[in-house]
C-alpha cells in the first residue's frame, strides 16, 4: 500500500496518474494547502520542503516504509519499483530523464509563475505577466518541436509524458493559445484518451477551490507570503 499525500495540483496529478497507470494499490491523504497542512510537523517529517506530493510506500522491500518527496523523484521511484514507464536501455533512460528534468526545472516552474501572475496575483504586474507568459510560450514551442513526428516525448509513453502533461491543463491561464502548438494539441488528446489519465486527473477533484475566494490568511499560507 502506498500513501499518497496529495492536493489536486499539476504536481499532485502526476503521481495520481502514474499510480493509476501502474495499477498500484494506494490511498489518498488530503493535504489542504489553503489551510496550511503542508507546514504541519507530521507532514514535514517526510516532506521537508513543505510541498506536495509525497508518498509513503508500505509495500517496499524491508521492514521500514519508504518515503519519497518531490514529484520527479517519486515518478522515478515508481518506475524503478515496477520496471514500467521507463526504458530499460541506458540511452532510452537518458532521454526520459532529460525530459523529466526539463519539466522539473523549466516547464513546471515557468508555467506556474505565468499562471500565478496572470490569474492568482492580487496585483497585476505587467512586466511579470509578460515575462512569464513569454517564457511559457517559448517552452510550449520547445515541446511542440520535440513532438514533431513523435507520439510521445521520449520514445514510448513514459514518466516524462506524465510529468509534463498536467501542466498543460490550464494553458489559458498561462496566456498560451494552444492552437499555436498543433503537435502539443495532438499529444494532449492522445494522453487524455488514456483511461488511467482520466482516473488520475479526477483524484481529489472535489477539493479544487477557487483560490480567489480564499481569505488573506489562507492566501498567504498558500503562496508563502
Amino acid at each position: 500500500m502506498i500513501e499518497l499525500h496529495y492536493a489536486p495540483t499539476p504536481n499532485g496529478h502526476k503521481i495520481a496518474i502514474a499510480l493509476e497507470e501502474l495499477g498500484l494499490d494506494y490511498e489518498v491523504h488530503r493535504v489542504n494547502i489553503g489551510e496550511g497542512d503542508q507546514f504541519k510537523p507530521e507532514f514535514l517529517a517526510f516532506s521537508p520542503n513543505n510541498r506536495i506530493p509525497a508518498i509513503i510506500d508500505h509495500g517496499a522491500d524491508g521492514d521500514e516504509p519508504v518515503t519519497v518527496f518531490e514529484s520527479g523523484a517519486i515518478l522515478v521511484y515508481l518506475a524503478e519499483k515496477t520496471g514500467r514507464l521507463m526504458p530499460a536501455s541506458s540511452d532510452g533512460r537518458k532521454t526520459v530523464m532529460e525530459w523529466l528534468m526539463w519539466q522539473m526545472g523549466g516547464f513546471g516552474p515557468m508555467l506556474g509563475q505565468a499562471h500565478h501572475f496572470n490569474f492568482y496575483a492580487k496585483d497585476k504586474i505587467g512586466y511579470a505577466m509578460d515575462r512569464y507568459s513569454n517564457e511559457a510560450n517559448r517552452l510550449y514551442g520547445v515541446l511542440d518541436r520535440r513532438l514533431q513526428g513523435r507520439d510521445f516525448v521520449a520514445g514510448d509513453y513514459s514518466i516524462a509524458d506524465i510529468a509534463i502533461f498536467p501542466w498543460t491543463r490550464t494553458y489559458e491561464r498561462q496566456n498560451v493559445a494552444i492552437g499555436d502548438y498543433p503537435n502539443v494539441v495532438r499529444w494532449r488528446k492522445t494522453i487524455l484518451d488514456r483511461p488511467a489519465v482520466q482516473r488520475g486527473m479526477k483524484v481529489g477533484s472535489e477539493w479544487r477551490e477557487d483560490l480567489r475566494s480564499l481569505s488573506d490568511e489562507e492566501w498567504n499560507k498558500l503562496f508563502g507570503a
